[in-house]
C-alpha cells in the first residue's frame, strides 16, 4: 500500500532511519547532541522539501546527502575557542613589547605627514625610502644628477622631522 501523505512518509523514514543516520553523524563531528541536532535538521529540510513538492525516490539515500552537507556547513563554520582553553593545550602569549608598537603608530602617523611635504622631497623621500631606491636610480628616474636627489632626501627629512615635532606638540 502506497503512503498518501508526506507525513506518513517522514514518519516510517525517521523510525526507520534516525539511528543509522545519528550513529553516522556521531563519527563525524564531535558531541552527540550536534548529532542529534544535525538529524533532526536533515528531517526538517527533507519535510520542507516535501512540502515544496519535491520528489524523492530513494529516501534513505536522500536523507544521508542532506545529512552531508550539513556536517560540512559544520565543518566550515569559525568555531569560537576560549583562550583559557587555549592556555591549556600548551599555547604561550608573548608579551607585547610597547616600544614596538609605538614605533608602528609613530610610522603611521609619518606615513601621513609625508603627504604634507613639498612634492620634490615628498617625491624623493617615497622613492628613497617606501620604494627603496638607490640615490643612482632616483638620478635615472628624475633626470637629476645623485647630489640633487641626496639633497632632496636631507632637506626632506629635515621638514618631515619639523612637521613631526609641530604634529605632536
Amino acid at each position: 500500500m502506497k503512503k498518501t501523505t508526506n507525513h506518513e512518509v517522514l514518519t516510517d523514514a525517521h523510525r526507520d532511519f534516525s539511528r543509522g543516520l545519528i550513529r553516522y553523524a556521531n563519527l563525524k563531528v564531535s558531541g552527540s547532541a550536534l548529532s542529534e541536532d544535525l538529524v533532526q535538521t536533515t528531517f526538517m529540510k527533507t519535510w520542507l522539501y516535501l512540502q515544496n513538492k519535491g520528489q524523492i525516490d530513494l529516501m534513505r539515500a536522500f536523507l544521508y546527502h542532506a545529512l552531508n552537507g550539513l556536517i560540512i556547513d559544520e565543518y566550515r563554520k569559525k568555531k569560537a575557542v576560549s583562550l583559557d582553553l587555549l592556555a591549556e593545550s600548551g599555547l604561550e602569549l608573548e608579551a607585547v613589547n610597547s616600544e614596538n608598537i609605538y614605533n608602528i603608530i609613530d610610522g603611521k602617523a609619518l606615513l601621513f605627514l609625508i603627504q604634507k611635504l613639498p612634492e620634490k622631497y615628498r617625491d624623493a623621500i617615497d622613492m628613497r625610502y617606501a620604494k627603496d631606491l638607490s640615490l643612482k636610480e632616483m638620478s635615472i628616474i628624475t633626470h637629476q644628477s645623485q647630489n640633487t636627489m641626496s639633497v632632496q632626501v636631507h632637506r626632506g627629512l629635515i621638514k618631515l622631522k619639523q612637521l613631526y615635532a609641530d604634529s605632536t606638540v
